[in-house]
């Protein structure tokens, strides 16, 4: 089945809030996003617990409506495009169908929308044809999440939404769920995803967007991001030695002591490493790359108290 498609970015969010509660207990889950996610793009939405990013993926499906700014998905209402198919969901919520088949499952969803893929390719693209004809509520908890994709592509859509897809799954699990997802990315469609695993970010997004309080504090590649914060580490033993003045050894950006040891982001490691040399302080140097794991925390950090706030 050929696949309609149009023009224009696959998601854009321009200026997009939404609060919950009341007077002085209002808390700002989406605060002014502005985001836009072109057609094709594998994206990777990352936050803490609380950050946001349930509340950004709802308000990309049509689950609440912003008080402010505005969500457009495929050049629809996120409801309009929901209705029509050409969006796919997994949310975290949702428990097995029990006395059902995944063949019956997938042919009755199809048969709500208005151009479905049609169920052997579903079947296959999302991995469960070899367990089609068992029952939903007997499968393993891998092969569930399966069928959930398997789900969310019987309209055949344009835009995939995950939230926390691979949760809980072992890593044969999710090697095998991400095989799947890649597939359905390879044919031109566009994935949003939301993940607690960094490392499934950095394989599988060619972009991720970090989102704090509400906001995003930073959107590029995995590489972009790790750069921005300081791209690699440099640490060596102290040996008694002290730490001042290391913050200001040329390209470093951050200190850290470990026991005896001090570790040192840098955005320009040679020349941290020519100056430590020269100052004769190179007692089991080691220099690596920043993880997305170090990015992602040093751009969450919850920001120091003032002395007002401690006291």
């Amino acid at each position: 089945m050929e696949k309609t498609t149009g023009s224009g970015p696959a998601v854009i969010f321009t200026g997009a809030v939404k609060t919950f509660g009341r007077a002085e207990q209002t808390v700002r889950a989406v605060d002014g996003i502005d985001l836009t996610v072109e057609r094709g793009e594998t994206v990777a939405l990352l936050g803490r617990n609380g950050a946001g990013k349930s509340t950004t993926i709802g308000l990309m499906l049509g689950l609440d409506e912003p008080d402010s700014g505005g969500v457009r998905l495929l050049g629809r209402t996120p409801e309009q495009a929901v209705r029509a198919g050409r969006v796919g969901a997994m949310l975290q919520d949702g428990r097995p169908i029990p006395r059902v088949t995944v063949r019956e499952l997938i042919t009755f969803v199809a048969s709500t929308y208005p151009s479905p893929m049609p169920v052997p390719e579903s079947l296959a693209l999302a991995g469960v044809t070899a367990y089609a004809d068992r029952r939903v509520d007997k499968l393993s908890g891998g092969q569930v999440q399966r069928v959930r994709f398997a789900v969310a592509l019987a309209g055949n859509p344009e835009l995939i939404v995950l939230d926390e897809p691979t949760a809980a799954l072992d890593v044969e699990a999710r090697r095998a769920f991400w095989d799947s997802m890649r597939a359905y990315a390879r044919r031109g469609n566009t994935v949003l995803f939301s993940t607690h695993y960094l490392e499934e970010a950095d394989e599988n997004a060619d972009r991720i967007v970090v989102i704090d309080h509400g906001r995003i504090v930073a959107d590029g590649s995995g590489d972009r991001i790790k750069d921005s914060v300081g791209g690699n580490h440099v640490s060596f033993d102290l040996a008694g030695g002290g730490t001042e003045g290391l913050e200001l050894l040329p390209g470093v950006v951050a200190v850290e002591v470990r026991g005896d040891r001090a570790l040192l982001r840098t955005d320009d490691s040679d020349a941290t490493v020519i100056e430590l040399a020269r100052l004769g302080r190179v007692r089991n140097l080691l220099v690596s790359r920043a993880t997305l794991e170090d990015a992602f925390l040093a751009l969450t950090a919850p920001a120091p108290l003032s002395e007002k706030e401690i006291v």
